[in-house]
């Protein structure tokens, strides 16, 4: 009965039970970051070459996530699928693969960090001024403890979700969040911990996380019989249930790409600056840009999480052969999504001052806020287009189309995304890293739109055939039965 209600049940519903609290969970992991940058931000000792430090070392977490999400949502996606087809036994190997692939990750992922910890802090721009790169290198080892739990975590959170238990992968992301945000003021005002207090806070919030999801694991799944002998590597299954991975992977993994060319060009450009080319100003550009990305990341966590709580409901209604409600759920996460983009847009042309001050704006110069008020305004005046790509890129992945969702997410943040913010500066300098933003997302929503269009002739046609030759069946059946 709890598997049929995702083919019977009003989508509207479905789809508020399971996004909210997919959507409150990446909101909330997204906001570990933010909550250390606003404290750190705000203590006079760290300011905005904290921020920087900050800036140089997120997209290192976020390369970590990518990984998570790869495994995680490939496996939620999978097993939703199987679920939909009766296929326990490939549902529950596939899960037992997913946690250990997600524990042997985090600790290489680990590993390579502590290895080349310089090299990777220089590449991403570390080096802008040596205070910051001196807070980078402490902030990034503390962080680089808790990689494997920030990597189970997170992998396990939609495994979670798709065992119809959205709200227990809400709460273990929320209370995991909870504790940074209480220890965060403590370790970097009371203790004066600095960078490695916001570190230390965040990893202990992510353990809270890690250890929940083994608790969850441990006493049972509801849908899914998880059993001993499911722990282990299933090659077969991975090659499948890995692909569907592939569009957060990317989304992920590209956004990564993006930063570190947008962190190359702020050094470079910065430096030519008249402003920004001073000692005391260098570190400015960055910190204010890792400020709007993450504000954006915030954004973005919600249109994510709209999409990806919508993998089990489209992947067992697509299993069972519901096209029609795959297609009528697609329409209302698209206009979700771009009602979402809309209200953001609002606040980010109306209220950038209110944001930056949250970022300790009122101790700074007047550069920093003239930077950010401009930054904020042009590089998120496509708000509305971002999210509505991001739902197709995902939706995508949750029907199966793995190849052609990881393309347009490759097309998007890669050719598109780091293309632009290398070529732009050149004519426009430090506001050709801002202008590359919209213009990557006008350009994706045009092709984004293309794909939308085949989608819904494929799914109608797809639905058309199925209640012909269910129709037909029923005719021979009959037949059979008057003969």
């Amino acid at each position: 009965m709890k598997e049929n209600v995702l083919e019977t049940e009003k989508l509207s519903k479905l789809m508020k039970k399971y996004c909210l609290p997919c959507v409150i969970s990446l909101v909330v992991a997204a906001l570990y970051n933010i909550v250390d940058q606003i404290f750190i931000a705000n203590a006079s000792y760290l300011g905005s070459y904290g921020n920087a430090a900050n800036t140089v070392v997120f997209p290192l977490t976020v390369v970590a996530l990518a990984l998570a999400v790869m495994i995680g949502d490939g496996c939620c996606a999978f097993a939703s699928i199987c679920l939909g087809r009766k296929e326990r036994g490939e549902a529950s190997r596939s899960v037992g693969s997913a946690i250990i692939t997600s524990i042997v990750t985090g600790v290489l992922v680990m590993v390579i960090y502590l290895v080349f910890q310089n090299g990777i802090l220089t590449a991403f721009g570390g080096n802008v001024n040596p205070k910051t790169f001196e807070f980078s290198k402490e902030y990034f080892f503390y962080i680089t403890l808790g990689i494997p739990f920030y990597v189970f975590g997170q992998a396990m959170n939609p495994v979670i979700r798709s065992d119809a238990s959205p709200k227990f992968a809400m709460a273990a992301t929320v209370l995991g969040a909870l504790v940074n945000l209480i220890l965060d003021p403590i370790f970097i005002f009371i203790f004066k911990w600095g960078m490695m207090g916001a570190a230390v806070a965040t990893v202990l919030g992510q353990i809270l996380t890690a250890a929940m999801s083994v608790w969850y694991l441990a006493r049972g799944m509801k849908m899914i019989e998880l059993k001993r002998e499911d722990l282990r590597f299933f090659p077969n299954l991975m090659k499948r249930y890995i692909p569907l991975g592939g569009c957060s992977f990317f989304s992920q993994i590209s956004l990564v790409l993006c930063m570190a060319a947008t962190q190359y060009a702020i050094v470079k450009y910065g430096a030519v600056d008249p402003i920004y080319s001073q000692t005391q100003y260098s570190q400015i550009p960055m910190a204010v840009v890792g400020i709007v990305m993450k504000c954006f990341q915030i954004v973005i966590s919600i249109a994510v999480g709209l999409a990806a709580g919508c993998i089990p409901v489209a992947g067992y209604n697509l299993g069972a052969g519901r096209d029609d409600r795959v297609a009528n759920l697609f329409s209302l996460l698209l206009r979700t999504e771009f009602v979402v983009g809309l209200l953001f847009l609002a606040l980010f042309q109306f209220c950038p001052q209110e944001i930056i001050n949250l970022f300790g704006a009122q101790g700074e110069s007047v550069y920093y806020t003239q930077f950010a008020l401009k930054c904020f305004r042009i590089y998120l005046c496509m708000v509305p287009l971002a999210t509505v790509n991001k739902a197709a890129f995902i939706y995508l992945q949750a029907m199966g189309k793995a190849v052609l969702s990881t393309l347009l997410s490759v097309i998007r943040e890669v050719v598109f995304g780091v293309g632009f913010v290398l070529l732009l500066p050149m004519r426009f300098g430090l506001n050709g890293v801002l202008y590359s933003m919209p213009v990557s997302d006008v350009l994706t929503f045009i092709i984004s739109l293309v794909v939308i269009v085949k989608i819904y002739r494929d799914l109608h046609e797809d639905y058309k055939q199925r209640m012909n030759q269910s129709s037909m069946k029923q005719i021979r059946t009959a037949d059979a039965d008057l003969k």
